[in-house]
Formats: C-alpha cells, sequence, structure tokens
C-alpha cells in the first residue's frame, strides 16, 4: 500500500552553510538524519527509529534489516522522527554537517525517486521511503567514488538533500554526461549510471581528475556539487601541520620553555 507523504511548507536559510527550517501543522512529522536538528519550537517531539514510518506493521528484524541498509549507505543506524504536538503550526530546523547547499527535491514531480550519494540525504517529509539501491554495474559500485551502494529516496513528498559547494542542476535528453566520481550528488532513474577510464594510461596517472570518472547517459536530471567533501578534506589535511607530538606535549613544552625565560631573569 502507497503511503502519501505528508504535506510540509519550508524556507531555506543562509547561503554557504544553509539550514532548512520545516513548518509542521498538529500532527505533522519530519523525518531526519540523527544529528541533524538545529532548533525546534515548543510543541514539536521527538523520537528516534530504526524505521522511515513507511512500513508501520514491519517487524524487529524487518526494522534490524533496514537499519543495517542504512550503515551500507553512510547513514546513521536511527532515524530521527519530529511530529508537531502542539496546537499551532511550529518551526524545525534542519542543517548539513559541512558547509555547502541543501537541495529541495519534490518526490511526485520526479517521477518518485531519486538515487542520492552515500550519505546525502538531509530530512524528508513522512511517507518518503528510505531505501538502498545497489549499482548495476560492478565497476560503478568499486570506482565510482561513492561506494557500491546509492541511497533511493521514494514518495509523493518533499525530501532534502545536502552536498559542498555550489550545485550544478542539469536536465539530460538523451545526452551523455561525464562527471568526476565525487561531483555527482543525485540523478533520477531515467539516467544509467557506469564508470569508465579517464583517457590513456598517461592521462589517468599525471591527467589529475583520477583513474575513472562517472558517465551519466539517458534522459532525466542530474545533480552536481562543485565541491566534494573528499576533496576539501584532502586539501587541508594536505596543509595540515606534520609537527611530532600530541596537543598536549606540544603545550607543556611551550610552557616549560616559557618557565625557563622567567626563571633566567
Amino acid at each position: 500500500m502507497t503511503i502519501r507523504s505528508h504535506v510540509i511548507d519550508y524556507k531555506i536559510i543562509g547561503d554557504d552553510m544553509q539550514a532548512v527550517e520545516v513548518e509542521l501543522d498538529p500532527g505533522e512529522t519530519v523525518i531526519a538524519e540523527a544529528g541533524a536538528m538545529n532548533y525546534m519550537e515548543e510543541g514539536i517531539v521527538f523520537e528516534a527509529k530504526m524505521g522511515d514510518g513507511t512500513e508501520a506493521d514491519q517487524g524487529m528484524m524487518g526494522k534490524l534489516f533496514g537499519a543495517g541498509k542504512r550503515l551500507l549507505a553512510g547513514e546513521s543506524l536511527m532515524i530521527t522522527h519530529f511530529t508537531n504536538q502542539g496546537h499551532g503550526k511550529q518551526h524545525v530546523a534542519f542543517a548539513a554537517p559541512y558547509p555547502g547547499k541543501i537541495i529541495p527535491m519534490n518526490l511526485g514531480e520526479m517521477g518518485g525517486e531519486v538515487l542520492v550519494q552515500r550519505d546525502g540525504f538531509l530530512c524528508a517529509a513522512l511517507g518518503t521511503k528510505l531505501n538502498i539501491a545497489f549499482t548495476q554495474k560492478l565497476g560503478a559500485g568499486f570506482f565510482g567514488g561513492e561506494g557500491f551502494v546509492l541511497q533511493s529516496l521514494k514518495g509523493d513528498g518533499l525530501a532534502f538533500v545536502h552536498a559542498c559547494g555550489a550545485i550544478i542542476k542539469r536536465e539530460l535528453r538523451g545526452e551523455t554526461l561525464r562527471v568526476d566520481t565525487g561531483c555527482l550528488v543525485a540523478f533520477t532513474p531515467g539516467i544509467d549510471y557506469s564508470i569508465q577510464r579517464a583517457g590513456n594510461l598517461k592521462s589517468m596517472i599525471f591527467g589529475g581528475e583520477g583513474l575513472f570518472l562517472t558517465t551519466l547517459r539517458g534522459t532525466g536530471t542530474v545533480w552536481m556539487q562543485s565541491l566534494p567533501f573528499s576533496r576539501l578534506a584532502n586539501r587541508i589535511l594536505e596543509h595540515a601541520p606534520q609537527s611530532g607530538g600530541n596537543s598536549a606535549e606540544q603545550s607543556g613544552g611551550m610552557l616549560g620553555g616559557i618557565g625557563r625565560m622567567f626563571e633566567s631573569e
């Protein structure tokens, strides 16, 4: 039986470090990734659950299996349900764990499903089914940058996905688009997802674009991010100080040196 998603209103707050504020009528619920909540108004209660609420009669084994699939998709074990149990409209806000953009997606206008990168889900209206989607080709899974598992968001309501950097949205009409493996954020099911070598051997080794590129073909919508978080993290690590010892030892040595300076005066 198909469950209709709750109809929620929202607004995006901020520019490069965004949050989404969701407005809930009495009795409405939004589900979110654990730890994503920023603030909530009086009347809203939350509960961590093992399911997304689309299978209310699911047994314990089914819930454990679903939680295990979420771990494969790079998400937390539990999903938090936020429900407005007050008498008027109330608000709850969620934010991504790193700088970037939040993408609102109306699943009902996209054929009822969107495939999303690992750890890209932020929150959605109750009635949205969260699942995993194995890539059709092993090569895409092992070398595609997003791992063997993608997330599937199904429903007819609003879902929110977060990504790093600026968001680029492309509509494909039978064309082919090659993308850096880490830049792919989401795409609709009409897109075929595969992996190809990044040119000849010299280009693969010295081109700086990695060994493989994601190839997208078909008809549908593709969302990309200008700065994959993995690229940002690698650049930070490259420029981090490489001094030996931990911070406590370094602080102790610094304080000891200052003490000896005062003793010599």
